[in-house]
């Protein structure tokens, strides 16, 4: 595994940069960035204030570039590969739905996916990568601003149906917010662990209006998400009626601000 932390000086006067890691997937030459997001305290439900530790946190969306790794066993081919890792199968319908692949985000997966890329994530890099939490993905998209869904910079950081030819656009191609993640709001709909019930997915997406892209707006799945399946039982790896979810991950720091590997 590659990792290289990034960080750059500025002038005093002009705030620095995120700390970033660039981690490159062994066998491959994929490479993903992580910003370290800075903990804090947000507010969960019943209005109880909830403390979120700092985190390495994906850039972007996980992109077709690294999600197709995973499904297509692309990294196999190194010398010691893993073969007992659980993957999605093959993929029934086009899975970018002809919005686009190379740079964009995948979309379309379960969450049940999405937790599983995780673990082979984990597996070939050494981080412990996962989904956020509800409250952690709420946290980041907020980056210590208060939602600004209706606002005019919504344009300047996040793709919804004002703005979009009603598909997915490349991930990062909008600003960053103020912790260094893009595409938070709008886009694809990112995936987030709960205690409880459905599986839930947060910020809206390129379908939405700009009002229904907040880093609390949320989607319970729904049966309408996997209608035309034509498998029995139906895929827990992909919904084939929801092309606009998708998801990030993050990682843990450790004492001493690095990320916690296995």
């Amino acid at each position: 595994m590659v990792f290289t932390v990034a960080v750059t000086v500025t002038a005093q006067d002009t705030p620095a940069p995120p700390e970033t890691m660039i981690v490159r997937v062994p066998g491959t030459t994929v490479e993903l960035e992580l910003v370290a997001c800075p903990g804090g305290e947000t507010v969960g439900e019943g209005e109880q204030t909830l403390e979120i530790d700092p985190l390495w946190v994906l850039s972007t969306e996980v992109t077709w570039d690294l999600y197709d790794i995973f499904v297509f066993a692309l990294d196999e081919a190194e010398a010691g590969a893993l073969d007992a890792v659980s993957r999605p199968s093959k993929p029934y319908v086009p899975p970018d739905r002809g919005y686009g692949h190379a740079g964009y985000p995948a979309i379309g997966m379960t969450r049940r996916a999405a937790e599983a890329f995780c673990v082979w994530l984990s597996a070939r890099t050494g981080l412990e990568a996962r989904l956020p939490t509800a409250a952690e993905w709420s946290y980041l998209a907020e980056a210590g601003a208060d939602p600004i869904s209706n606002h005019p910079e919504l344009g300047e950081i996040a793709w919804f149906n004002e703005n979009t030819d009603d598909t997915t656009q490349p991930a990062g191609r909008k600003s960053a917010n103020a912790f260094g993640l893009h595409d938070t709001l709008g886009n694809a709909a990112e995936w987030v662990m709960t205690d409880a019930g459905k599986p839930l997915a947060l910020g809206g997406s390129f379908r939405d209006a700009g009002e229904g892209c907040t880093p609390r707006s949320g989607q319970h799945q729904h049966s309408s998400w996997n209608t035309s399946d034509p498998q029995i039982p139906k895929s827990r790896w992909w919904l084939a009626d929801c092309g606009w979810v998708g998801f990030r991950f993050v990682v843990e720091m450790n004492d001493e601000g690095d990320a916690d590997d296995d």
